[in-house]
């Protein structure tokens, strides 16, 4: 979606009802750097960090000043320049079962000040997001979301999965095959000429993934700030396969625990290929002096406990929504996505804000390709629909949260419908939306954004 961001007329309904509240609802200029600063300062007190220093700023505001940035400003304080509440957009591609991707809207940063909660702010910048994302053309909305309760109302549902993963190193011996590449430490800048392109293609591998931005490769390599304590912490480790080509890297720390061994802590891991992936993960776990290996932000469905000899000295110790979804336009997304198998499937989204609202005649091709067409209001479609396969078309009846909930293939339709949030209107139409929905591969998010 190549354009201006600020093309993008300011959704008037938002502006007229913070209005109201005596409050004035903008659009940053990105060249603004004192209201990107003052922004960027409110964004760290809504999510409690420190006050952020020069530096700091100054990373902020490279990553911030190409996206579309809002912020909620009240006349009336002692600082008005400081936005009471903040929000960041930016046009990204969600990856989808298949290898192909989807346009999307990314939401992110959306802060309310403590002072300023209870007054509509927050349904104002989620509906106004909901608007960018439909004049920006996005098919879908997307956000990771630090409090479980805020989104559904906008039409939200998690769409994919993650946990932390702590692995008991002294328990445990390597089960898989050797694979035939290498594992090489890297220096973290020189690693930031291949990291762009490996992180490409492992987010294609997995549907979930969004793409990555310089600013936040730049952040986990701590080429951002090198002399920082944290960056002098860095260590990275690159696998090349038998022809010496790059295909993943870990980015880990290794935390001391007094004169004792150290724990290895990641958040980021970037496999272009699954050999790659098992490759990096022996690497963590056969390091001497290591009591216990921590990733974050890992997968529901890790191959982890069928590479080692001892499963149960792997544990979860959390598992949650990471990425919530919003469908917007549900022929682009639904026509996006591969699906497993062939078959028919009717439809009928409600959705209270109405972009996603209607009925929806699905046609699944034996190559998992899907044709996707909104159906009229009234009975002549859908007696025409069924008229042309000489049988009932089968169907199903959804909000558009759950549409969101199942199209990555997190949970089966089936599920949602034993909580009573869909409805099968004709019988084995959940049968047959279980197996087409299905992803190979769980979806998974493995950053924040």
């Amino acid at each position: 979606m190549p354009f201006d961001l600020r093309d993008i007329p300011l959704d008037q309904k938002a502006e007229a009802a913070l209005a109201a509240r005596g409050l004035a609802y903008r659009v940053i200029d990105p060249h603004d750097r004192a209201a990107l600063a003052a922004w960027a300062q409110a964004d760290s007190r809504g999510f409690h960090n420190a006050v952020p220093n020069e530096q700091e700023l100054e990373r902020e505001i490279g990553v911030i000043s190409d996206r579309r940035v809002h912020g909620v400003y009240d006349p009336t304080l002692d600082e008005p320049e400081i936005p009471v509440a903040t929000v960041a957009s930016w046009p990204t591609g969600l990856s989808v079962p298949g290898g192909r991707s989807v346009d999307g809207w990314a939401v992110s940063s959306v802060t309310v000040a403590a002072t300023h909660r209870r007054r509509g702010v927050a349904r104002a910048l989620m509906e106004g997001e909901l608007h960018n994302a439909v004049a920006a053309g996005a098919a879908v909305a997307m956000l990771t979301a630090t409090e479980a309760t805020i989104y559904g109302r906008y039409g939200y549902a998690p769409a994919a999965r993650a946990t932390t993963i702590e692995v008991d190193r002294r328990r445990v011996s390597w089960a898989g095959a050797a694979e035939p590449g290498r594992v090489q430490f890297v220096a973290p800048a020189a690693m930031r000429e291949q990291a762009a392109a490996i992180a490409r293609r492992a987010v294609a591998r997995t549907p979930g993934e969004i793409d990555r931005w310089p600013g936040l490769l730049d952040r986990v390599l701590g080429t951002h700030h090198p002399d920082s304590e944290r960056s002098r912490a860095v260590r990275v480790a690159r696998y090349d396969d038998r022809h010496d080509q790059p295909q993943g890297f870990v980015v880990f720390r290794v935390r001391h625990e007094g004169d004792m061994a150290g724990v290895i802590e990641f958040d980021f891991m970037a496999a272009a290929s699954d050999e790659a992936e098992r490759a990096l993960w022996r690497f963590l776990v056969e390091q001497d002096f290591v009591t216990r290996i921590r990733g974050r932000l890992r997968s529901i469905d890790e191959p982890l406990p069928w590479l080692l000899t001892d499963r149960r000295a792997i544990s979860v110790t959390e598992s949650h929504d990471h990425l919530w979804l919003r469908i917007l336009d549900p022929v682009a997304a639904l026509e996006a996505r591969r699906y497993t198998g062939s078959g028919s499937l009717v439809l009928e989204v409600d959705d209270p804000q109405g972009y996603a609202a209607g009925r929806f005649e699905l046609e699944f091709s034996a190559k998992g390709h899907a044709e996707v067409r909104r159906l009229e209001q009234g009975a002549p479609d859908a007696t025409a629909y069924a008229a042309r396969r000489s049988r009932p078309a089968q169907g199903l009846r959804l909000g558009v949260a759950e549409l969101a909930a199942i199209y990555l293939g997190d949970v089966a339709p089936s599920l949602l419908a034993r909580a009573g949030r869909v409805v099968e209107t004709t019988p084995g139409s959940l049968a047959l939306a279980d197996r087409l929905f299905s992803s190979p591969r769980a979806p998974h998010l493995s950053v924040w954004f």
